[in-house]
């Protein structure tokens, strides 16, 4: 088993909604138990705007929100920095050469420069991952 890798947001959200959830990111979850996840600067980011969006749609109340914040703040996930040129220059290379937006390339920017695998439910991530020899858990 490896003890870092990268964690995409899909994962991370799929915790959040009742039914969204599968085996792939519950093995995650408890994989977490023992591993440590990584995340762009970006992370915090989109998680707090995909719980926004949920607020304002009536899927989750404030208290919903900040119970799952809870949560993610007792797991072992660090944010690691890009500075502002790798993210207008190698992360933005790889959204276009792999037809991704720059935050999920910021992603794979990181399991790269990491050496590590990556857990993402997103397709188009996954893809690209396997096209650029990065390992994906659970594939």
């Amino acid at each position: 088993m490896h003890d870092r890798f990268v964690l995409d947001n899909s994962i991370v959200m799929s915790w959040c909604f009742e039914g969204e959830s599968d085996g792939l990111a519950d093995a995650v979850l408890e994989r977490l138990q023992e591993a440590t996840a990584i995340v762009p600067s970006i992370w915090p980011l989109e998680v707090g705007n995909v719980l926004l969006v949920a607020e304002r749609r009536g899927r989750l109340s404030e208290a919903d929100s900040t119970h799952f914040l809870s949560m993610l703040a007792a797991l072992p996930i660090y944010s690691e920095p890009e500075t502002p040129q790798r993210a207008m220059s190698q992360i933005l290379f790889l959204a276009r050469e792999h037809k991704l937006s720059t935050y999920d390339a910021s992603y794979l920017d990181l399991a790269m420069r990491e050496g590590v695998p990556i857990a993402t439910l997103d397709k188009g991530l996954r893809r690209a991952a396997a096209q650029c020899q990065v390992e994906v858990l659970g594939v």
